[in-house]
């Protein structure tokens, strides 16, 4: 377990959530994760009972074929499935950016191999900057995601799933941070020779004294 559970913390897990989207995102994943944990120990009952049986007995005889194949096998699987794929699409309908809603409005375009983003500044004149989005903590903002060549995926793992930046389109996903800090993300499509290097950071400020717009480049984080 020591090994699994590694990889449940840091600044790309979307098991360490910072923002409401993550949150049930990884909710979601908790959820999906128990109900195939309960679908496999059915399974390996299953394959016990049948190994310790008594030889000549046929294996359905105790409870009946019908609790086995039509209860366990078709009726408790297709819950916990169906359960799950409602629960996924609750959740990615619940975190939609929907027009006429309050929030900011920030822009992010992609190339090859690097993110520049424009956001309000402390005047609310917009500011450029490279590898560093700035956006208020506890607020939601609603991420314009541009591509200007090929297909790439914009990624904050610990605020929301991720959303593809199409060449010729512009595509909409709402970010919010719980608390003003420094986050990690990154292109979750290949695009090439230059795609490791393609990582941008997020800086979530305190509304009340917003910093320097500064042009930084967060490429280089790890």
């Amino acid at each position: 377990m020591v090994p699994a559970l590694a990889a449940c913390e840091g600044p790309l897990s979307t098991l360490s959530p910072q923002g409401p989207a993550a949150a049930d995102i990884a909710t979601l994943w908790w959820a999906m994760l128990a109900g195939a944990a309960l679908i496999t120990c059915l399974v390996l009952a299953l394959v016990w009972r049948a190994f310790v049986r008594a030889p000549g007995k046929a294996p359905t005889e105790a409870l009946g074929e019908a609790f086995w194949i039509k209860g366990m096998g078709l009726g408790f699987s297709f819950t916990v499935l169906f359960a799950v794929v409602g629960a996924g699409i609750w959740t990615g309908e619940r975190h939609l950016a929907r027009p006429g809603t309050e929030a900011m409005r920030v822009e992010a375009t992609a190339r090859q191999w690097a993110w520049r983003f424009r956001q309000p500044g402390p005047d609310g004149t917009m500011v450029e900057t490279e590898g560093r989005l700035h956006i208020p903590a506890g607020q939601p903002v609603d991420v314009v995601i541009r591509s200007q060549d090929v297909i790439h995926s914009f990624w904050v793992p610990q605020f929301a799933g991720k959303m593809d930046a199409l060449p010729g389109r512009d595509t909409l996903l709402r970010i919010e941070a719980f608390r003003p800090g420094l986050y990690r993300g990154r292109s979750a499509e290949f695009s090439g020779n230059g795609y490791a290097g393609m990582l941008f950071e997020v800086l979530a400020y305190d509304p009340a004294s917003p910093p320097d717009f500064t042009s930084t480049d967060g490429r280089g984080a790890e």
